[in-house]
């Protein structure tokens, strides 16, 4: 044998080596890639009723949104008719003051003078509630 065909011999035996190591590193991947599946098939057995249980929940929980929200714009618009009601009702109190009141003032002043008149035409003091005549009396 020559020194080239040795060289042959272990290039070959070299290669037989790498490939025999080849196949079982492949084996071994195909293995962890068998575990891994039943893995995923057992994931995904156990999570699709807790998916399930999740759309059900996000579903009502949609819908309390869309209610809360429904509730909040109808509060929105009751709120808005009282800030309405009570600028009408306020704008409308300074009417009916500034139109009432000269006219209350002026009645007022007319029933007190017409008791103040009427209680000096009885001869009734109006701060003691004595006859002014005995006062003069007692006076002299």
């Amino acid at each position: 044998m020559t020194a080239g065909e040795l060289a042959v011999l272990l290039a070959a035996v070299m290669c037989c080596i790498g490939f025999a190591a080849l196949v079982v590193v492949l084996m071994r991947v195909l293995d962890t890639l068998k575990a891994l599946r039943e893995e995923v098939g057992t994931l995904r057995a156990e999570t699709r009723p807790l998916l399930a249980e999740l759309r059900t929940s996000t579903d009502s929980v949609r819908a309390a949104v869309d209610e809360a929200r429904d509730d909040l714009d109808r509060f929105d618009r009751v709120l808005g008719s009282a800030e309405a009601i009570s600028s009408a009702v306020s704008s409308g109190s300074v009417v009916a003051r500034t139109a009432l009141s000269a006219p209350v003032i002026k009645t007022t002043a007319f029933a007190t003078g017409t008791r103040r008149a009427w209680r000096r035409w009885r001869g009734t003091d109006a701060k003691h509630g004595q006859v002014a005549i005995e006062r003069g009396r007692k006076a002299r």
